[in-house]
């Protein structure tokens, strides 16, 4: 964490926990037999789709024959209801040449608004407390880690908050990537700067005691400086900075995180979403703060879209064969596989200036 004080503050948080991902690729040899298609129209949308991917794997330099016979059972497929957010619609039309009309796309129905639960932030804030305490979490801990989740919720943040309880804290403490009670221990120091090592403990609240470090350090000399190695996932960045102005000072937070970002013309997931993010105190009776990861999206966001039964918006991911994918539920499934990445700020190429948001990135 960095952080500078009158008349600049800065907070930085480097929160240093990279998780490598392996990419497994498998690609069929075997020549592609006209005959093996001929077959009469299945029925089913699921065997269809079953014989496109067949199509694809055997074939890994189409010729004008296997066009052919992908664009006729792609027609097929479509007729029996396949999903128009399907890769590959995309696939058919940017490798295959199949231009084709795609079934409507099947949106979820929301319910009522009337009809929607209402839980009071307390409540949730009080659930998840109860939770970290479950699994060892001391209870001053426990109140901070459950502080910085519910105020995402609060900022409306939904990406960062309750939603991600369990898969991100919960399932990382029961498979072991992180610990609920681990030491910080101060391994450099001097009157401005520290060297922190979280111990693989939570991020939740090793970052709001590094961040309060730089602080104290700023509010005595001027500007303080606070790095974090072996810290895991620490929330939204936006709270540090938030720490920070509260205070009066000027704060400056990032992190690094595991590789999901594809640099500019690239398709495989190299960088974090390395969020890099200021708080400014001001003169009104809340403070600036621009709180963003260097992706357009990240994982957190498409989480909810698959929630709320909505598509991912074109631009956001591409996968490993360069096809902006727009398909919520494959995406998240994708990602695991390291087969899609998400797109710096400015997306995809260089037309929207995507370069800006990998340059960040990789500066993070």
């Amino acid at each position: 964490q960095v952080v500078l004080t009158s008349p600049l503050d800065w907070i930085f948080n480097s929160s240093m926990l990279s998780i490598l991902a392996g990419t497994l690729l498998i690609v069929g040899t075997t020549a592609f037999h006209p005959q093996e298609f001929s077959s009469p129209t299945m029925s089913s949308s699921a065997e269809i789709r079953g014989e496109l991917l067949k199509l694809i794997g055997e074939n890994t330099n189409p010729d004008e024959t296997v066009k052919s016979a992908f664009a006729t059972k792609l027609k097929e497929y479509a007729a029996a209801g396949g999903e128009s957010n399907d890769v590959l619609f995309a696939i058919g039309k940017t490798v295959y040449g199949a231009e084709l009309d795609q079934p409507p796309a099947k949106k979820a129905k929301a319910a009522p608004a009337d009809e929607l639960p209402v839980v009071d932030f307390d409540y949730m804030k009080a659930f998840m407390k109860d939770v970290f305490l479950s699994y060892g979490v001391t209870p001053e801990n426990a109140e901070v880690c459950a502080d910085v989740l519910i105020e995402s919720d609060k900022r409306g943040i939904d990406s960062h908050g309750l939603g991600r309880l369990k898969p991100i804290y919960c399932d990382r403490m029961d498979n072991g990537i992180l610990f609920p009670d681990k030491p910080i221990d101060i391994v450099s120091e001097s009157e401005t700067t520290a060297l922190v090592d979280g111990n693989l403990g939570l991020g939740l609240y090793i970052g709001p005691h590094c961040m309060q470090m730089a602080i104290d350090k700023a509010k005595k000399h001027g500007v303080g400086f606070v790095a974090v190695r072996n810290s895991t996932h620490y929330g939204i960045a936006g709270y540090y900075a938030t720490m920070a102005s509260s205070q009066g000072c000027v704060g400056l937070t990032g992190t690094n995180a595991r590789p999901s970002i594809a640099p500019t013309f690239g398709v495989e997931p190299m960088l974090g979403t390395n969020p890099l993010t200021f708080g400014i105190p001001s003169t009104d009776e809340w403070p600036f703060v621009i709180d963003c990861a260097t992706s357009v999206n990240q994982r957190g966001k498409i989480e909810r879209y698959a929630r709320e039964g909505l598509d991912t918006p074109r631009g956001a991911v591409i996968d490993d064969q360069g096809i902006e994918r727009t398909d919520t539920e494959g995406i998240l499934r994708d990602m695991v596989l390291g087969k899609c990445a998400l797109t710096p700020v400015g997306g995809a190429g260089d037309k929207m200036g995507g370069y800006k948001g990998y340059g960040w990135a990789t500066t993070v």
